[in-house]
């Protein structure tokens, strides 16, 4: 068991400027946060768990009339750790992403590919007794961001994990293995440490791939300590 909590493990993750990342140049704070005392609300609520997701939001290959989202489909599962490798139960995982032409449904995309009117891009599922989470989706698309001249965003999936409250709430990115995007992405190289960024890929796995169905890929979200995943400013700590 951990006695000290590893604070140079927080080297992991992106600062909050990271002058290759345009929009942290607006976004990031100027002076150092001031410190809050938390009240009951923000302590003892909103205790997300199973009750917080209904059978089949782990699916987003299909909408609740049915109807099929276009694209590869895929299975991405993993468990989400604490920093000794112990299973986290409960903890509600909602991920959201591109379709698989890599665009969102969102009034800001205006990406000139085309939306999926089966794919949501979102789902939610909690962890079991074993830290465990599960979803089958579509994979995602690369897209343009124009962060700078040709940008891309390689294919990825968002992933945010609420713990006991709305405080204790993490947010990070997904990658795919073997996309050569990576080495061009300033979000994924605001990330100081290379192993750190290498956790942020996933696996394939073929005992996770579904015959004649989909492939499959896992990725453990470790939410602290030395092996800690890169989470996005601002969530961690």
């Amino acid at each position: 068991m951990t006695d000290i909590y590893p604070v140079a493990s927080l080297a992991a993750h992106a600062p909050s400027l990271s002058p290759g990342y345009r929009s942290t140049q607006k976004r990031a704070p100027l002076l150092p946060p001031i410190a809050i005392q938390a009240g009951a609300s923000e302590l003892s609520g909103p205790m997300l768990g199973h009750d917080a997701s209904r059978p089949g939001d782990d699916d987003l290959t299909k909408t609740d009339d049915g109807k099929e989202a276009q694209g590869e489909r895929i299975v991405v599962s993993g468990r989400v750790l604490d920093e000794d490798g112990r299973p986290v139960p409960d903890t509600l995982v909602e991920i959201w992403q591109a379709n698989a032409a890599g665009r969102y449904i969102h009034a800001v995309d205006q990406h000139p590919a085309p939306l999926d009117p089966h794919f949501y891009g979102a789902g939610r599922v909690a962890t079991d007794a074993q830290g465990r989470y599960r979803f089958t989706t579509i994979r995602p698309g690369a897209y343009p961001w124009r962060n700078h001249a040709n940008a891309w965003r390689p294919a990825h999936i968002h992933f945010s994990l609420f713990g006991r409250s709305f405080l204790q709430r993490l947010v990070t990115q997904m990658y795919f293995p073997g996309d050569p995007l990576h080495a061009l992405d300033p979000i994924m190289g605001s990330v100081p440490d290379a192993a750190a960024r290498a956790r942020m890929v996933a696996r394939f796995d073929i005992d996770t791939t579904m015959p004649e169905w989909a492939l499959g890929y896992v990725w453990d979200i470790v939410l602290r300590g030395r092996a800690a995943t890169p989470m996005e400013s601002g969530s961690h700590g």
